[in-house]
């Protein structure tokens, strides 16, 4: 991967408002919102006795993950491919690759940070645990990381255009949100839909990381079923995808 390349793709991000706040920093504000209703500070037999707020910490962390990936990473990839700018790149030094390896460690790097972010910002102001199993918690969420990446890669090799990245990435989107538990975390749904939301990427991983700030390693069970989507989607993506 050509560093030009990634600090080319790094300022470009950097001019790009509106990808900075629905990744970087929405997780946390929704987190930040959430936590500040009494109730949500309060221990709750549905959360194990914990309090909402500790549940919902790792629904931020996904979040972040899932709009990098799902959202912004395949419309950007998509507008490249419309513009001719993968084709023109390919016949310079700088191969086509290398873009996408960085366009991977960007996105990557930006959901990371939003993760770390909602951590902070959990622990600071709410005074949530910080992760007890930190070594599993740290594979559990760098294997989502890449199931989100290798997922929107399938996206951008699905889509012609932006407006087509756009719309699988939606309805793609708000299911992806569902299963990480964002209108109702895994742990408080019923055994049967639990059990079939473990099955997705991001029911896995909010399963795992549940698991890891409470102190236990993550499943192996749910790490495979990340895992297991990782390779899939990235083999898919592979291919399907084109260059022009």
């Amino acid at each position: 991967m050509s560093t030009a390349v990634l600090r080319t793709e790094t300022r470009l991000l950097r001019r790009e408002p509106g990808s900075v706040f629905w990744i970087l920093l929405f997780p946390t504000l929704l987190l930040v919102i959430l936590g500040s209703l009494p109730s949500f500070r309060q221990p709750d037999a549905d959360f194990g006795g914990l309090r909402p707020v500790d549940g919902y910490v790792p629904v931020a962390v996904l979040l972040g993950l899932i709009v990098g990936g799902i959202q912004a990473m395949p419309q950007t990839l998509t507008g490249y491919r419309e513009r001719g700018i993968l084709r023109r790149m390919s016949t310079t030094p700088v191969r086509p690759s290398a873009l996408l390896s960085a366009q991977m460690v960007v996105y990557g790097g930006a959901a990371l940070a939003s993760a770390l972010l909602a951590l902070a910002v959990g622990r600071t102001a709410f005074a949530v645990r910080l992760p007890e199993q930190p070594f599993g918690y740290g594979l559990a969420l760098l294997l989502t990381v890449l199931a989100a990446l290798a997922l929107g890669a399938v996206i951008s090799s699905l889509s012609r255009t932006t407006k087509i990245a756009g719309a699988i990435g939606t309805a793609v989107f708000f299911p992806a949100m569902f299963c990480a538990g964002v209108w109702l975390p895994v742990q408080t749904m019923p055994d049967v839909l639990a059990r079939a939301v473990g099955f997705t990427p991001f029911g896995a991983a909010a399963e795992a990381l549940n698991q890891a700030a409470a102190g236990d390693w993550p499943g192996w069970d749910h790490l495979g079923v990340v895992a297991a989507w990782t390779v899939l989607l990235t083999a898919a993506a592979a291919r399907w995808f084109r260059w022009e």
